[in-house]
C-alpha cells in the first residue's frame, strides 16, 4: 500500500473537524513547498546572472 492509499484509508473513518484541519494543513505545505521552489529560482537568478551577461553567452545566444 502506498502512502496515498494509506492517507485515503486513514481518512475514511475520520471525523469531518478533523479532516478539515487535515485539509487546512495540507494546503499550507503545498504553499510553502511552492514558495521555496521560488525563492530557489529567485536566488539561482542571482548568481546564474554573472555567466548570463559575459559577452561569451550573448555570441552564443545571439542566433536563437
Amino acid at each position: 500500500m502506498n502512502i496515498r492509499e494509506k492517507i485515503i484509508q486513514e481518512t475514511e473513518d475520520t471525523p469531518d473537524g478533523i479532516l478539515s484541519e487535515v485539509l487546512d494543513y495540507l494546503q499550507y505545505l503545498k504553499v510553502k513547498h511552492q514558495q521555496g521552489m521560488m525563492e530557489t529560482a529567485l536566488l539561482s537568478e542571482t548568481i546564474l546572472q554573472k555567466d548570463w551577461l559575459k559577452p561569451a553567452e550573448e555570441v552564443a545566444w545571439q542566433n536563437l
